[in-house]
């Protein structure tokens, strides 16, 4: 009842006609631009895989190319496929996704002709005699070496990109302990002088004093009272842990979720290439307050960073604010210029 009347949960609140889907999935993916192209590329260069499967992974580049135009850093109303791309990683990830369709959506239009002839040509009325065939050669070697084709054209990127999300391409120049808690996060920079915080949903009203009331930047349910700040184009090693319960550590836009389980340290790690907030969520169903427990992560600028690190640490609400107040007026001035 608590969480009800501070977020307004039993409220209705209308979000506006369903798209269709096709429609939005279409429009979403034509509305992309040639990143997730480069990434594929990038990523069949450097994997040794058969000539079969770099020509179908050519043929789903054509189609579903994908991109991130003006990133989408945080869930939006009707949406069906993945947040804009923020690192590499996630961009190899979409392409994989959008890979597989080419092989699902055949699958799913021949089986479901394959049902529709066999309902019409098999019918009593039309066949009141039935077949008494029980086996034959050729249907069961294609039924047999069509799907072990279809997983090896699946398998061999799936495993590439299994083994790229746990082998950092380079040495972590930040390293980040988040620990999970019922229901919050504590975070913990590795650097000369520990720095570490509490980060927890930011409830309504508290906007006003944090300088978050523009709901488009820091939406309800996800904001949070202090984000987690790390410097562009840097490779960030996060060690994941809990204190109670398992808690799960996701970031849709960077592509990494793994679990925080008490008494076990996991690791994982990206290299954000865009500035701006980042928003995820916990998601293993930890409790009942499970749904209000944001992931929020600031990207700014290394001089922003270095300035935000040196003050937080002894002042970390007057640090967050005049992180804040830079970057707003940043995006003001671009906003202009544009």
């Amino acid at each position: 009842m608590r969480r009800e009347k501070e977020y307004g949960l039993n409220q209705l609140e209308t979000v506006g006609i369903p798209v269709p889907a096709l429609f939005v999935i279409l429009v979403g993916t034509v509305a992309r631009n040639w990143e997730t192209m480069r990434a594929m590329r990038n990523f069949l260069a450097n994997a040794k895989v058969p000539a079969s499967a770099k020509f179908l992974s050519a043929c789903a580049a054509i189609t579903f190319f994908a991109g991130a135009s003006a990133h989408a850093d945080q869930p939006k109303n009707w949406e069906t496929t993945f947040q804009a791309p923020a690192t590499d990683m996630m961009r190899q990830i979409e392409w994989f996704g959008n890979y597989t369709m080419w092989f699902i959506v055949p699958i799913t239009i021949l089986v479901l002709l394959l049902l529709a002839y066999c309902i019409v040509r098999f019918r009593a009325s039309a066949n009141p005699v039935p077949s008494k065939t029980s086996h034959n050669t050729l249907i069961e070697v294609i039924w047999t070496v069509g799907p072990v084709v279809i997983l090896l054209c699946l398998a061999i990127p799936s495993f590439q990109l299994l083994t790229a999300q746990y082998t950092p391409p380079e040495e972590a120049k930040l390293t980040v302990k988040a620990t999970g808690n019922q229901w919050n996060w504590d975070y913990e920079y590795q650097t000369e002088n520990t720095l570490s915080f509490n980060s927890a949903i930011l409830q309504d009203g508290d906007r006003a004093g944090a300088g978050k009331e523009d709901r488009k930047v820091y939406p309800r349910l996800l904001a949070v009272d202090n984000e987690l700040v790390v410097p562009v184009n840097t490779m960030t090693r996060v060690l994941v842990t809990a204190t109670d319960v398992i808690h799960s550590f996701a970031m849709p836009s960077f592509g990494i979720k793994i679990d925080a389980i008490p008494g076990r340290t996991n690791e994982t790690w990206f290299k954000a290439e865009k500035e701006g907030i980042f928003y995820g969520q916990c998601s293993q169903l930890c409790g009942k307050d499970h749904a209000f427990m944001p992931i929020a992560i600031r990207v700014v600028s290394d001089a922003q960073f270095k300035t935000w690190l040196a003050a937080a640490k002894t002042d970390l609400p007057g640090a967050n604010k005049t992180l804040m107040a830079e970057v707003d007026g940043q995006n003001k001035v671009a906003a202009a210029g544009n």
